[in-house]
């Protein structure tokens, strides 16, 4: 497989302020805008997070793909909060095609972007996707896989064997449960995950990360962190601190993870 220099280190936490859906209905505090994330991103940085793990919405609220709004976002970013990483994301939520994903990463030429290894390969049709993986790779674009289970670890670890993605580093986020009403989460769920890891390949280095939904959002990523992980926290995933109140806002979130860390140090 071909290998590329090292990919500069995820953060150890980033924030996901808003994903693709919840709304203003799920917490007042949710940014839309993309003026609001960056006041929620630059809120969450002075509370300790390093990374924004960044979505835009357009003037309905609805998730969307869009070159021209991210431009926007990534340029508001670099002028209010320019030490900050900033990920946008591929996130297909059932409406993006692979061809329309790998687009936007064309179009907008972001220095980091997360992308679901099974939304840009659903199938073992791989011919397109490792074309793109490997020019992102050329082109210094940090990709980070987002990985929904123990399997897609599998298949990740399959296709970085077979050249698919390109070899020496990569950086991937484990997603423990799913985007759905109600779903909680529990420090446990990282354990299959740390299995099929384990498989990995000394010729890979893995930076990884995980996020986690529901009350126990907290306690998820100090076990990842625990165990060598990173974090990523925000309300995509989660409202609730540790104690179970309902967070202010994102940079609440952060400072909750930041002292829980501490406190297990």
């Amino acid at each position: 497989m071909t290998a590329f220099d090292p990919l500069p280190p995820l953060p150890q936490i980033m924030v996901a302020p808003n994903g693709a859906r919840k709304m203003k209905s799920d917490h007042p505090a949710l940014p839309i805008t993309v003026e609001e994330t960056v006041q929620a991103a630059k809120a969450s940085f002075e509370a300790g997070a390093g990374g924004l793990h960044a979505h835009v919405r357009d003037g309905q609220g609805k998730h969307v793909l869009d070159a021209g709004l991210y431009r926007e976002l990534l340029k508001e970013m670099a002028a209010a909060v320019p030490d900050m990483y900033v990920q946008i994301t591929t996130e297909a939520v059932g409406i993006y095609s692979p061809e329309e994903q790998r687009a936007l990463v064309r179009d907008v030429m972001p220095d980091a972007v997360s992308i679901a290894l099974r939304e840009m390969c659903p199938d073992e049709e791989t011919a397109e996707a490792r074309s793109f993986y490997h020019w992102a790779a050329e082109a210094r674009i940090a990709v980070q896989h987002i990985l929904y289970s123990p399997e897609d670890v599998e298949r990740f670890l399959r296709f970085a064997a077979d050249g698919v993605l390109p070899g020496g580093s990569a950086q991937v986020l484990f997603v423990l449960g799913r985007y759905a009403e109600n779903q909680e989460s529990d420090p446990e769920d990282l354990d299959p995950f740390l299995t099929e890891l384990a498989r990995c390949p000394a010729d890979l280095k893995l930076d990884w990360a995980i996020c986690a939904f529901g009350h126990r959002e907290t306690d998820c990523l100090v076990y990842a962190m625990e165990k060598g992980g990173k974090a990523r926290i925000g309300f995509e995933n989660g409202l609730w601190n540790r104690d179970g109140a309902l967070a202010a806002d994102n940079a609440d979130r952060v400072r909750d993870l930041v002292m829980a860390v501490k406190g297990a140090a």
